[in-house]
């Protein structure tokens, strides 16, 4: 773990209430895709907790939801310095992925899969992602996966985009060889009887 200041270079929103975040400082303590930051925010006594979207270099992306005055606080940001805790967190162990993972994110939890998605493409794993949301309105991140390489399939509860239904409605008869997944945790446990964990 370690703190330090960080500069605010964008803050953009990405669909209603989801905003991305990129910071420029010392990113030494992020070593693994699904560690997290704690965020200081002026006159708040809770830090904020944030994923980590993706760590290039000296640049930290992190991608949130507003759903209370503290991200509310945050998406107003325009420039400034940051308080972080880095480096929090675990991470997902990338050693078992074996060569056909499978990544599956719910909302929000799509965020910490992209640092995770571009570093098993880049050891010549053979992704795929399912991203899960209420509606077509809510999605983000596709385009970003597919460049990456990532195999995307969309799953939208109200069927506005991709296959109709959740995350488990669009798990095809493919085989996968490690299944990573991120979200709320009835989207978890829907995922874990869904898939051979």
């Amino acid at each position: 773990m370690k703190q330090g200041l960080f500069e605010i270079i964008e803050n953009k929103e990405l669909t209603a209430g989801v905003w991305r975040m990129r910071l420029r400082g010392d990113t030494s303590a992020v070593t693994s895709p699904g560690q997290f930051v704690n965020i200081r925010l002026s006159g708040r006594f809770l830090r904020r907790p944030i994923s980590v979207c993706d760590c290039e270099s000296d640049v930290l992306t992190l991608i949130y939801k507003v759903v209370g005055e503290g991200t509310l606080e945050m998406s107003k940001m325009r420039g400034g310095d940051l308080d972080l805790l880095t480096g929090l967190g675990n991470g997902y162990d990338l050693s078992k992925s074996g060569e056909a993972p499978l990544l599956i994110g719910g909302g929000a939890g799509t965020s910490p899969l992209y640092w995770l998605a571009k570093k098993l493409i880049y050891e010549n794993r053979r992704v795929s992602v399912i991203l899960g949301f209420n509606s077509e309105k809510e999605v983000f991140l596709e385009n970003e996966f597919r460049d990456l390489g990532a195999e995307v399939t969309v799953a939208t509860a109200d069927g506005s985009r991709g296959v109709k239904g959740f995350v488990t409605d669009a798990i095809s008869d493919a085989p996968y060889s490690y299944v990573y997944t991120c979200g709320p945790e009835p989207m978890l446990r829907a995922v874990y009887r869904a898939t051979e964990c």
